[in-house]
């Protein structure tokens, strides 16, 4: 049907718009998902509060999956042999962001969820300075509320 006889495979985004925003989102997302299953309290006594933890907890694990998709899809896409060399922490500190995005999966504490975004600040904080951009930490405007890397953006 169709004469195809040459397949190239790319990035999975385009070249130059990789970005570790989403990640750090995702990761305050998990906190904030934490600390709204423990607003709960430790006796779930409804069904309307059973069906809240679910959610709750569906959207946490989604939110974890999320980080790691990122991290990975940025780690094994853009990092190459030069970033490496002048990072070579990167390996390991992805691998500990799969670890604790999955600690974050499989239960409910917010320190899993803070050790996560720590990681994953210092991803990007990498991620940018491969690119020679300057960082800065910035608290979140909303609920959790906690710092974040972002790059430093040209005024305009």
């Amino acid at each position: 049907m169709f004469a195809v006889t040459d397949v190239k495979a790319h990035c999975d985004i385009p070249c130059k718009i990789y970005d570790p925003a989403t990640a750090l989102i995702a990761t305050l997302s998990v906190i904030r998902l934490l600390d709204l299953i423990h607003e709960l309290g430790d006796t779930v006594t409804s069904a309307a509060d059973s069906a809240q933890l679910v959610r709750l907890t569906d959207q946490k694990e989604t939110h974890a999956a999320s980080v790691k998709h990122d991290i990975t899809t940025i780690w094994g896409d853009y990092f190459k042999a030069p970033q490496i060399e002048a990072y070579p922490e990167v390996h390991e500190l992805v691998h500990t962001i799969m670890m604790q995005a999955s600690k974050c999966k499989q239960g409910i504490g917010r320190d899993n969820g803070e050790n996560l975004l720590a990681s994953v600040n210092r991803f990007a904080e990498i991620f940018w300075a491969t690119k020679g951009v300057e960082t800065e930490k910035v608290i979140a405007p909303y609920p959790p509320a906690l710092a974040v890397v972002q790059p430093v953006l040209a005024g305009a």
